[in-house]
């Protein structure tokens, strides 16, 4: 329903604080991966009828009572997606930080 607002604002955060985050976390790259998430999502949701483009916009919020349906799969399927994308973010920068300090050391003997 609407479980791509949760990597959502964390794209929009990241975005925004990008510039005081230290090259070396490469979250440029966590960016692309959370924008890509969202707007595969977005896509989909639309075409399945979830998102439409009068308000209130996700039809879960049509009707009070699915609302805490709607925030349920918002905690949960939003939230393991994001988790899911932040690890995997996080093992990409460990192994090129690795590989780089490996590359750095066998071009200097």
């Amino acid at each position: 329903m609407a479980c791509f607002l949760v990597p959502a604002a964390v794209a929009v955060v990241t975005t925004v604080c990008a510039r005081w985050i230290p090259e070396k976390y490469h979250i440029g790259w966590l960016n692309v991966m959370l924008w890509s998430v969202v707007g595969a999502l977005a896509v989909e949701h639309f075409w399945s009828g979830e998102v439409v483009p009068w308000f209130p916009f996700l039809t879960a919020m049509a009707t009070p009572g699915d609302t805490s349906v709607m925030l349920n799969e918002m905690a949960t399927i939003g939230g393991a997606m994001l988790i899911c994308t932040v690890a995997i973010w996080a093992i990409l920068v460990l192994v090129y930080g690795k590989y780089a300090e490996v590359s750095k050391s066998g071009s200097a003997a």
